[in-house]
C-alpha cells in the first residue's frame, strides 16, 4: 500500500529538519509530542517520526504550548554555531586592525581555542583560511588606498601590509584586472568595450575587457546600467560596440531567451579564490536544473559554508553566464538576486520550458 504523506511531511519545513539546515535556525522551531521537547531545525538529535512533530514560529510559542527547550541544541540561546560565528567575527576584526597578519597560534589564543579547532571553525564560517582572509582584506585595503588621489601606488601597497611591491604585483592583475597604476587612475587607458541591448528581462549591458566579458547586467533603465559601469572605471576608455560586438550582444540576448544555446566565451572573473570556486560550481549546474546553497557548499568541499556560498553568489557581477539564478533555498523558495527576484523567476521558467 502506498504511503500517504502526513501533513508534517508535506510541510517544506520538514525538509529543513531532515537536512538539519542551519540556515533555517531562527525561522521556526519544531516540537516532538512524545518527548515534550522543542528544537532548532539543525538539532543533531535523531529525527522523530513526522506524525509526532509539530512546528512553531518561535520558542515562546512552543513554551506556551507546554514544550521544554532542548538541552542539546539550545533553541532559546546561542547555538554552538552562532557562538563560533561570533568568535570568528572577533578574529576577523583583529586581523583587519593589525598592520601585520597575526600568527595562527596567536589568533587562536586570543579567542580561547586551539589552533587546529580555530582554523577549522574560521574556514567553516568565512569560507577562507585566516591567512587567505588576511590577504583578501589587504587587497581590499589596497583598492581603497589606490582610490585616494593623495596616496602613491607604493604607499598604498606598503600601507596595506605588503612587504614588497613584487609580492603584490604577482597578484594584482588577477585581483584588479589591471596594473595598480592603471587602477589608481580609474582605469585610465584601459579599453572596455560595451553595449546595451534589450531582452525580455529589460535592458541588458555587456562589457568586455581585454581578458574577456567583465559584466553582464540587467535593469529596467539602460542609463543606470551605463552610469554604474562609468562609476566603476571613471577614466577607462569606454568604447561603444562595433558590428562584431553587436554580435556578442545578440548572442547573450539569445542566451537569455533560449538558455540551451550556451555561452562558450572567455570571462574576466575577479574575486577571491573561494568566490571563484563557487562561481565555477554555478557554471556546472545544467540548464533547467537548480541547486541549493547547501548543494554548492557540498560540491566545493565545504559543506558548512552555506552562508559564505550565498555571499559569493551575491557578489557575482556576470548575470546568466555565471548562473547564480539557478541557486535556491533549501525549501525551494527563491532568495535574493542582484538583478531582482522577478528576473530570477523568469530565467528559471525559461530554462524549465527549454
Amino acid at each position: 500500500m502506498d504511503h500517504k504523506p502526513t501533513s508534517t511531511e508535506r510541510d517544506p519545513r520538514w525538509q529543513s529538519v531532515l537536512g538539519r539546515d542551519k540556515v533555517a535556525d531562527g525561522a521556526f522551531v519544531y516540537a516532538v509530542k512524545t518527548t515534550g521537547i522543542y528544537c532548532r531545525p539543525s538539532c543533531p538529535s535523531r529525527n522523530a517520526k513526522p506524525e509526532n512533530v509539530i512546528f512553531f514560529a518561535s520558542p515562546a510559542d512552543a513554551e506556551v504550548a507546554g514544550y521544554r527547550s532542548c538541552q542539546r541544541c539550545n533553541p532559546k540561546g546561542h547555538s554552538s554555531t552562532e557562538a563560533n560565528v561570533a568568535i570568528v567575527a572577533a578574529a576577523c576584526r583583529l586581523i583587519e586592525n593589525s598592520d601585520v597578519l597575526p600568527k595562527l597560534d596567536d589568533l587562536a589564543a586570543s579567542v580561547g581555542m586551539s589552533a587546529s579547532y580555530f582554523h577549522r571553525q574560521f574556514k567553516v564560517t568565512t569560507g577562507l583560511t585566516p591567512k587567505a582572509y588576511g590577504a583578501a582584506h589587504r587587497m581590499k585595503k589596497v583598492r581603497a588606498e589606490l582610490s585616494d588621489a593623495e596616496t602613491s601606488v607604493s604607499s598604498a601597497i606598503y600601507g596595506a601590509g605588503f612587504n614588497s611591491n613584487s609580492r603584490f604585483y604577482e597578484q594584482s592583475d588577477e585581483v584588479l584586472g589591471m596594473t595598480p597604476t592603471v587602477y589608481k587612475q580609474g582605469g585610465k587607458d584601459a579599453d572596455i568595450r560595451f553595449a546595451v541591448g534589450q531582452c525580455s528581462l529589460g535592458a541588458i549591458l555587456v562589457a568586455r575587457s581585454s581578458k574577456g566579458i567583465c559584466a553582464i547586467a540587467l535593469d529596467d533603465d539602460p542609463e543606470r546600467l551605463i552610469h554604474e559601469l562609468q562609476d566603476r572605471f571613471p577614466k577607462a576608455n569606454l568604447l561603444g560596440g562595433d558590428a562584431e560586438f553587436e554580435k556578442l550582444i545578440a548572442h547573450i540576448v539569445g542566451l537569455v531567451e533560449a538558455p540551451r544555446v550556451g555561452l562558450d566565451l572567455p570571462l574576466d572573473i575577479r574575486g577571491t579564490a573561494f568566490q571563484q570556486r563557487v562561481w565555477q560550481a554555478l557554471r556546472e549546474i545544467p540548464v533547467g536544473e537548480t541547486a541549493t546553497y547547501a548543494d554548492i557548499a557540498q560540491r566545493i568541499g565545504q559543506p558548512t559554508s552555506v552562508r559564505a556560498v550565498a555571499q559569493a553568489c551575491g557578489a557575482n557581477k556576470i548575470a546568466v553566464a555565471i548562473p547564480c539564478h539557478r541557486v535556491v533555498r533549501s525549501d525551494g523558495a527563491l532568495s535574493g538576486y542582484r538583478w531582482g527576484v522577478d528576473r530570477k523567476r523568469a530565467l528559471l521558467e525559461k530554462e524549465a520550458q527549454a
